[in-house]
C-alpha cells in the first residue's frame, strides 16, 4: 500500500485511519478539506482545487482522505488502495454531533486554519442522507476508475480494528 483513497461518510473516521495509515506505513497525509476550505468555511472552487488534487496524486506514496466526487476521476485511477469508509449512519450521525460539541470553535487538524468547529443543520442533513445519495455514485466510480485497485469496504468500528490489526 502505497497510495491509499480514503472515502465515505463525514463521520464514517476517515481523517483518524488516513494517520493512522500515514504512521504505519510512513506515508504523507493529505485531508482534501484543508485544500477545499479557506478560512472562514470559503469554498476555493473547482477550478484552483482540481490542480491541488493533481499534485497530491502525482507524487508516488500517499494517504489521502476525503469524498469531492467531482475529483474521483483523478484520485481513484492512481490509488493503488482504496477504502470504503461505509459505516452505519447513526455512527456517523453520532460522531459528526460528537466531534462539533466537543471542538465547537476550534479548528481541526484534518481543515483548514481559519474553519472553526460549528453545529451546521445543513451539513447534518449532508451525513444523514449521505448513504441514500452517494453510495449508488461510490459504486459506479468504483467500477469506472477503481477495479486496478484493492478495494476494501470496512462497515463497523470491529472491521476498522481487524483491518488495522491484519497490517
Amino acid at each position: 500500500m502505497q497510495r491509499i483513497l480514503l472515502i465515505g461518510s463525514p463521520g464514517s473516521g476517515k481523517s483518524t485511519l488516513a494517520r493512522a495509515l500515514g504512521r504505519r506505513f510512513n506515508l504523507p497525509v493529505t485531508h482534501l478539506d484543508q485544500l477545499w476550505w479557506q478560512p472562514g468555511w470559503v469554498e476555493l472552487g473547482a477550478g484552483k482545487f482540481r490542480p491541488l488534487v493533481e499534485e497530491a496524486v502525482a507524487k508516488d506514496k500517499w494517504v489521502i482522505d476525503g469524498n469531492y466526487s467531482n475529483t474521483w476521476d483523478i484520485r481513484m485511477p492512481r490509488a493503488d488502495t482504496i477504502i470504503w469508509m461505509d459505516m452505519p449512519r447513526r455512527v456517523c450521525m453520532w460522531r459528526v454531533f460528537r466531534r462539533a460539541a466537543r471542538n465547537y470553535g476550534k479548528a481541526r487538524s484534518d481543515v483548514a486554519p481559519g474553519c472553526p468547529e460549528r453545529l451546521d443543520a445543513e451539513f447534518f442533513r449532508y451525513v444523514w442522507n449521505f448513504k441514500a445519495s452517494h453510495d449508488g455514485k461510490i459504486m459506479e466510480a468504483l467500477r469506472k476508475h477503481g477495479r486496478h485497485a484493492r478495494i476494501i469496504r470496512l462497515r463497523s468500528n470491529e472491521g476498522i480494528g481487524r483491518f488495522l490489526y491484519g497490517l
